[in-house]
């Protein structure tokens, strides 16, 4: 497996090694013992999955410690326009984001560590996104911010007409509003 850093320190992008034949295709998904020698030392404790349509954006989430959670995100069908947002406020990319293709095609996995907000939007008819925590979900500590927060600009690819939200993400407050970590 490969590590590919980003410009935001401990998001990180993982590229496995697929071995394919005629039979079709082979790839080591997660190995505990190769994560906490190249990445970090993690507990995954619970396994998330969500399937959308084409034009659905759920995020941006995160959870207050001490229920902050890292996530090892993957596409299990179709593509995804994975982004993670920092927003550890003692952080020299405060507020900065990454923004990563994930697709069944590619088998690419993002790690997001505690301190930052997530997303996704599908790209794809339809995606299958399952994706790993080090914590349990706890309704009393989340968190959001608006997707289309003019501080962040995230650009995510398809126009506001096509993009379909929760109302409880379409009413997320701004970036500024939130107390960071």
């Amino acid at each position: 497996m490969k590590i590919i850093k980003t410009t935001l320190e401990g998001v990180v992008v993982l590229e496995p090694r697929v071995f394919v034949d005629t039979r079709g295709y082979f790839f080591e998904s997660f190995s505990h013992k190769y994560f906490a020698e190249n990445v970090t030392e993690t507990n995954f404790v619970q396994d998330n999955e969500s399937r959308s349509t084409y034009g659905v954006l759920r995020g941006l989430h995160f959870q207050r410690p001490p229920f902050a959670q890292a996530k090892l995100v993957r596409v299990v069908k179709g593509l995804i326009l994975d982004v993670a947002v920092d927003i550890r406020k003692d952080s020299p990319t405060f507020g900065k984001y990454v923004a990563v293709e994930l697709s069944d095609e590619n088998k690419h996995q993002l790690f997001i560590p505690h301190g930052f907000a997530h997303g996704f939007i599908v790209l794809s008819k339809e995606a299958i996104v399952n994706y790993r925590c080090d914590n349990y979900y706890a309704p009393e500590s989340e968190g959001s911010i608006l997707w289309n927060d003019p501080q962040l600009n995230i650009d995510w690819q398809l126009s506001n007409s096509e993009i379909i939200l929760s109302e409880k993400d379409a009413e997320s407050p701004l970036l500024k509003e939130i107390e960071g970590f």
